[in-house]
């Protein structure tokens, strides 16, 4: 069978339409003119064009992966298509805005969007020139992408994607390090006024680049000799590697200062949260869209037992015990553990769809009793409870963003090691068991009501420690903090992040908040970012970032039963 070389423009067509339409998307929603304020690289490309260059770059990679024939005969001009296109929709955006007065519809078809869309040209038709010159251009190095051999491909993808990153953290990042003299030069050198320079820029991607290349080309090699070594030699390596990591933990705080350790402690909340909900989802499959009824409890359960504020004169609330934090704390998830039973006994019958919307029923129910005139003597209601106790061990007293640190950080290990105990013990399997076919499971002998009380229960004692946790970091409560968002967020960060996996909870919370509240002055686009996020994942990794075996080897199971039909050979 002869190859097709005939050129398919209408599928560069179609892909250059596609992101045409992101790319207006992106710029009439004002992201394009909000995030041009950063600069990626200092005076050469700002955050706003790196989005538009990004929808350019994956229309032309995709025309080129979908063109027909020799590779790299028909690639390149696919993308270089799909490119124009994508910017030649553009260029009918500048010339109708002004025409149309689209700003009176549309806010954001602004003359500062035409200005980022033209290259700041005096001369709106060399703009056009320039605009459509560089999408052919970036459309072309998208097809030039997508034909490179896959480890170059993976290599100069990643080394792009921490150009973007330092590029966009440079200020946290200059804040961050600049308590530290002997890094000075290099940070003066590898940054401009307002992001990378153009030197830094082109040492970064040649050093990721290279090490991602030399590391997928000889690292089988390195393990190999690693796995060599004798038992000592690994011993040796095991504690050592563990040592080091107990100095970074015990020293980052002093690296990252007050702001940077306060965003740690909130990503650090919500890993507690995903490692909890990742025992109910990930482990046993039972969708729980409620789980920030447990994070209200602990919360106000420590609230509650702590508060100094009590009587009328003095706070919200007529009656609190007065215990320290450490009194409070197992009572809190004690509690918090008792609600998660009582949560699962009324729902052991019900699966899917209908387990969601019960769940999402009682997280709901918890915050209308916390708002309710009905409780508000005892929990503060809408006006919450203030002066919550702060946890101490002897002159430490952890009311600094810098000493919750380790708190959260001894939660988030706790929390892990539980984690993980279980995951490989018999309770463990049986979630796993009930998670493919609860029938099945029922067959073999696995106790579905045991099993599930307790992954319910499991699952919110974690929640409440992260509820408890907040409680005393903030020093106040209140309704608003527990709306449903928070358990759609954690939910979120554990499906990027990998079903059922203990490192991709992790992987997902830096994703989901940690970058968010770096990025706190974008903050209105976080949840078009979300979409966004998990469109392409679900596209690209729809096992996660960082998924589980189990699943990985699920997902590629199904992939390749789907391709093989269609490439077996016809009878």
């Amino acid at each position: 069978m002869t190859k097709n070389t005939h050129f398919n423009w209408l599928n560069a067509l179609r892909m250059g339409l596609i992101g045409g339409v992101v790319a207006l998307l992106i710029s009439l929603v004002g992201m394009v003119e909000e995030f041009s304020q950063r600069d990626i690289i200092a005076g050469v490309i700002t955050m706003g064009q790196t989005l538009l260059f990004i929808a350019i770059l994956m229309a032309g990679y995709f025309a080129a992966g979908r063109a027909a024939g020799q590779p790299g005969l028909n690639s390149l001009p696919s993308g270089a298509l799909a490119g124009l296109v994508t910017a030649g929709i553009l260029a009918v955006l500048v010339v109708i805005i002004p025409l149309l007065n689209l700003r009176a519809i549309l806010p954001n078809a602004s003359p500062a969007l035409i200005r980022i869309l033209t290259f700041l040209q005096e001369s709106l038709v060399v703009g056009i020139f320039y605009l459509l010159g560089a999408g052919a251009m970036i459309g072309a190095a998208g097809g030039l992408i997508n034909i490179l051999p896959a480890g170059i491909r993976r290599a100069v993808i990643l080394a792009l994607f921490w150009v973007g990153l330092l590029g966009l953290l440079q200020e946290l990042l200059r804040v961050t390090l600049t308590n530290m003299p002997q890094v000075g030069a290099v940070l003066s050198w590898m940054f401009g006024s307002r992001g990378l320079s153009v030197p830094g820029a082109i040492a970064v991607f040649v050093a990721v680049a290279g090490g991602n290349y030399l590391w997928a080309s000889q690292g089988d090699k390195v393990q190999d000799r690693i796995r060599a070594q004798p038992p000592a030699t690994h011993r040796a390596m095991r504690w050592g590697s563990i040592v080091v990591a107990i100095a970074v933990v015990l020293y980052l705080p002093r690296v990252l200062g007050p702001y940077l350790s306060d965003v740690t402690n909130s990503v650090g909340l919500f890993i507690l949260m995903g490692l909890g909900l990742n025992i109910v989802v990930g482990f046993a499959g039972l969708l729980d869209l409620g789980y920030v009824a447990f994070f209200a409890i602990g919360a106000y359960v420590m609230g509650v037992l702590t508060s100094s504020a009590i009587g009328q004169n003095a706070g919200q609330i007529v009656f609190g015990p007065q215990l320290s934090f450490w009194q409070a704390l197992p009572i809190a998830v004690g509690v918090s553990v008792l609600f998660g039973i009582i949560l699962g006994i009324p729902v052991l019958k019900m699966r899917g769809d209908y387990l969601a919307i019960v769940t999402l029923g009682f997280g709901e129910i918890i915050r209308i009793l916390a708002l309710s005139d009905f409780l508000k003597p005892y929990i503060g209601g809408s006006q919450g409870i203030v002066e919550v106790g702060e946890g101490q061990i002897g002159p430490v007293i952890f009311n600094t963003p810098q000493t919750l640190y380790y708190l959260i950080v001894a939660g988030c290990l706790l929390a892990l090691f539980i984690s993980r105990r279980l995951r490989d013990s018999r309770p463990g399997r049986a979630w796993k068991a009930m998670r493919e076919d609860e029938d099945v499971a029922q067959a073999m002998g696995i106790n579905l009501v045991a099993t599930k009380l307790l992954a319910f229960g499991t699952g919110a004692a974690f929640s409440g420690l992260s509820g408890a946790i907040f409680a005393s970091k903030i020093g106040s409560i209140y309704p608003h903090s527990f709306s449903l968002l928070i358990s759609i967020n954690v939910l979120s960060l554990i499906i990027v992040g990998g079903m059922g996996s203990l490192p991709g909870v992790f992987v997902g919370a830096l994703v989901l908040v940690g970058l968010p509240e770096l990025l706190r002055e974008f903050s209105e686009y976080r949840l078009l970012m979300y979409g966004a996020l998990l469109i392409v994942m679900m596209l690209t990794r729809p096992e996660g970032f960082w998924p589980e075996a189990t699943h990985k080897r699920e997902f590629h199971e199904a992939a390749a039963s789907e391709v093989a039909p269609e490439s077996a050979p016809a009878s």
